[in-house]
């Protein structure tokens, strides 16, 4: 977090026409603008072609890679379930950091079926300031590792919006590094060797959003329990309990109030890389995922959503979080705050999909910024 990130994408360039058709387009007998045909035309590209990225940071170097993101109908003809996603990122650093990934969401049959997941490979170095919420900066220590993860969860809808799921988290590290006389073996870690982890999912969510990717109006809720029990081969016996709460206004045209409230629950023999980790590009924006993390983690933000002009829009939120040992330890005068601004630029009408560039800051001068498709939460 100490680093400067000057993140540029394609998009900035010669991606910045590469957007969605404006509302203004949509008045019945109006002739679209010039601006508004190249959009569509460019859109139909978008669609296709994968996204040149360019990241610089002092801790990763350049990162070059491309990005790819889609939205599909499964089924053309089941007009009632929300689209499905697939997402793609490939990224290599000059301080030999690779990323590689690909995200599914498959929804079909009225939404009556779900199966949610990822593939990942990575190898990097991270830093962290040790486990608890009490750290100070001076503390950062970095650690590397090459990582190989699966997830995946099926769900069935039950009732309406409602849903019940089954899933396993799969995850292999190799090749970690760390500082043998530091903090994470000071408070004596969980996790320093190479080790492979099995968890069973079970889960359940109640989601009634009008748009999964960019909601104006429902609640969402999800609940959440991974074990990682020895029988099926998990080298540290553990378990994972989250619960994450959304609720969304719509109060007068496409302006959004979004609030999100969410907490984690870790217990047994818990790696410390798999410990409820504060920070991220979706919650408590600006802080470095895991820099802070325990046993228990809980956090809570307000977003507010509007748009400007034609396919641009513009977001702020602030949050508040902390980590602690057991829900017995959270106290007030721990919580951390996070704040920040984003630009939304919308790159597939036809779901209401934006690409989202947030800047968030934090105390002591912490700060993140992120570039990402559909909206935080």
């Amino acid at each position: 977090m100490r680093s400067i990130s000057l993140i540029v994408l394609f998009f900035l360039g010669f991606g910045s026409v590469i957007f969605a058709q404006s509302d203004s387009t949509q008045s019945e007998g109006k002739e679209p603008s010039k601006f508004d045909q190249f959009n569509q035309k460019a859109e139909k590209l978008f669609k296709i072609i994968p996204v040149p990225l360019y990241s610089y940071s002092t801790e990763a170097g350049h990162i070059v890679g491309l990005a790819k993101y889609n939205l599909i109908d499964l089924d053309k003809r089941d007009t009632i379930s929300q689209p499905s996603r697939i997402a793609e990122v490939v990224s290599f650093s000059t301080e030999g950091r690779i990323n590689m990934s690909v995200s599914t969401d498959f929804i079909w049959n009225e939404n009556k079926y779900m199966v949610l997941g990822f593939i990942n490979y990575r190898k990097q170095n991270e830093y962290v300031f040790g486990i608890g919420n009490d750290v100070i900066a001076e503390d950062l220590e970095q650690y590397g590792f090459s990582r190989f993860r699966f997830v995946n969860t099926g769900y069935l809808m039950v009732a309406k919006d409602l849903y019940v799921g089954l899933g396993f988290d799969i995850s292999d590290y190799t090749d970690l590094e760390y500082d043998t006389t530091g903090i994470l073996v000071q408070d004596d870690a969980v996790g320093l060797t190479p080790n492979t982890n099995f968890g069973i999912n079970l889960a359940t969510r109640y989601d009634s959003r009008d748009n999964r990717y960019n909601p104006f109006a429902g609640e969402y809720a999800s609940l959440s329990y991974t074990f990682y029990p020895e029988f099926i081969g998990s080298q540290y016996q553990y378990s994972k309990f989250n619960l994450d709460l959304r609720k969304y206004y719509n109060p007068w045209y496409k302006h959004v109030i979004a609030m999100q409230a969410t907490t984690t629950f870790c217990t047994g023999e818990v790696p410390f890389y798999d410990l409820a980790l504060m920070g991220g590009e979706n919650t408590m924006r600006g802080y470095y995922q895991g820099a802070l993390r325990d046993r228990v983690l809980v956090d809570t933000q307000v977003e507010y959503r509007m748009p400007i002009w034609s396919i641009f829009g513009l977001t702020t939120w602030v949050g508040t979080g902390r980590v602690a040992h057991s829900y017995e330890d959270l106290a007030l005068n721990g919580f951390w705050i996070s704040y920040g601004v984003g630009l939304r630029l919308m790159v597939d009408s036809e779901h209401q999909t934006n690409l989202r560039f947030d800047w968030g800051f934090g105390q002591n001068r912490i700060k993140g910024f992120y570039i990402n498709f559909a909206e935080a939460f």
